[in-house]
């Protein structure tokens, strides 16, 4: 005996559906619900990235990368017809590994020095960003609505001098 899945079997699994309590039916839009909600931490992931400012201070490069800084020129006297970035970021992975305490910690030193210039930068920005922001209170300490009003009267005012004109 064959078993066909089809129209036979959709009617079984809506019966089974139908005699369930409504609590515990499943509802195909909470699937769409679900979905929706993806798109909106999307939308609002891109609207973060957006909103980064210009004029904030770069983040201090790692002991690491302070290294690969020199590493790449003497990397590209030592192999000129090298142009592949990878080859260098893999060499340059390699040599760090190899470094001893020792070796490394000038580059550390430096990073450290690069990470307290940051923080003073940083400590600056914050300052200008708060006292921004106070400025930006102030103004808006009255509502939109009281705005509007008062373009509304200017408008009418505006309005009745035409009217005057006229006569």
């Amino acid at each position: 005996m064959k078993v066909t899945k089809g129209k036979a079997a959709a009617a079984k699994k809506d019966k089974k559906e139908a005699l369930k309590p409504v609590e515990d039916r499943k509802l195909g839009k909470r699937k769409a619900a679900l979905k929706a909600d993806k798109s909106t931490k999307k939308l609002a992931k891109k609207e973060k990235l957006t909103k980064k400012d210009p004029n904030k201070p770069k983040r201090p490069p790692s002991a690491f990368f302070v290294f690969l800084e020199e590493f790449r020129k003497i990397y590209k006297q030592e192999h000129p017809n090298v142009k592949a970035v990878s080859a260098v970021g893999k060499a340059g992975g390699e040599k760090w590994k190899s470094l001893s305490e020792a070796e490394k910690a000038p580059f550390e030193a430096k990073a450290a020095k690069r990470k307290s210039d940051y923080e003073k930068l940083m400590v600056a920005y914050n300052k200008k960003q708060e006292s921004i922001a106070d400025d930006d209170e102030e103004e808006s300490d009255r509502s939109k609505s009281e705005v509007n009003d008062e373009d509304d009267e200017s408008a009418e005012e505006e309005g009745d001098d035409e009217d005057d004109d006229e006569d």
